[in-house]
């Protein structure tokens, strides 16, 4: 009798809730999230396999959330060497966005040939939380912690790579994927050719 009580209780708080079930997600695994909390504590999604194209590594297991030291925190994580921000050049912004959604981004220059998971003349590619098969990802299921949705850009040949974490889906577009980092994600890209 007292855990139907609690039972009902408990979904009734749910339902009552503004949000209902509607707004319940499971959470992404730890290789599977990304976040942007500093120039020095973030992950980002990468290629799982050494020396592979961004557009190559687009398909189920192919990816894998690559971290900074301080962004770490899980043992499937792959860790991003020091500097991999080419000579310190990455710029962390925070605000709100068009609607008055928060974000956090970086946008920067980077090494391509300090992490070996990157071929250093590719074209680059797209890795986001709400683009791909019916908006569920690429890769799938990803997320970043602490917002709704992401969008990243990683350019080897251009020695440049972006991503954004936001509330607002308006703010982390997914339908610009070959435009390159300074369309998807305004901010400062130093000189990085």
């Amino acid at each position: 009798m007292r855990s139907a009580i609690l039972l009902l209780s408990v979904l009734s708080a749910v339902l009552a809730s503004p949000t209902g079930l509607g707004a319940l997600r499971s959470r992404a695994a730890a290789d599977n999230t990304v976040s942007v909390n500093s120039a020095d504590n973030f992950c980002m999604i990468m290629p799982r396999t050494p020396h592979t194209n961004i557009g190559d590594s687009e398909q189920t297991g192919g990816m894998q959330a690559y971290c900074s030291a301080s962004g770490h925190t899980d043992s499937s994580q792959g860790l991003i060497p020091d500097g991999f921000w080419r000579n310190g050049n990455v710029a962390f912004e925070t605000g709100s966005g068009k609607n008055g959604g928060r974000y956090a981004q970086l946008t920067g220059c980077i090494d391509p040939g300090l992490l070996d998971r990157l071929n250093p003349g590719d074209g680059g590619g797209q890795y986001d939380s709400s683009g791909g098969v019916g908006g569920r990802g690429n890769p799938q299921g990803s997320a970043c912690l602490g917002f709704n949705h992401y969008v990243e850009l990683v350019e080897p040949g251009g020695n440049r790579a972006c991503i954004k974490c936001c509330d607002d889906p308006v703010d982390c577009p997914t339908n610009m994927d070959t435009q390159g980092c300074p369309a998807v994600i305004p901010g400062n890209y130093f000189t990085c050719g």
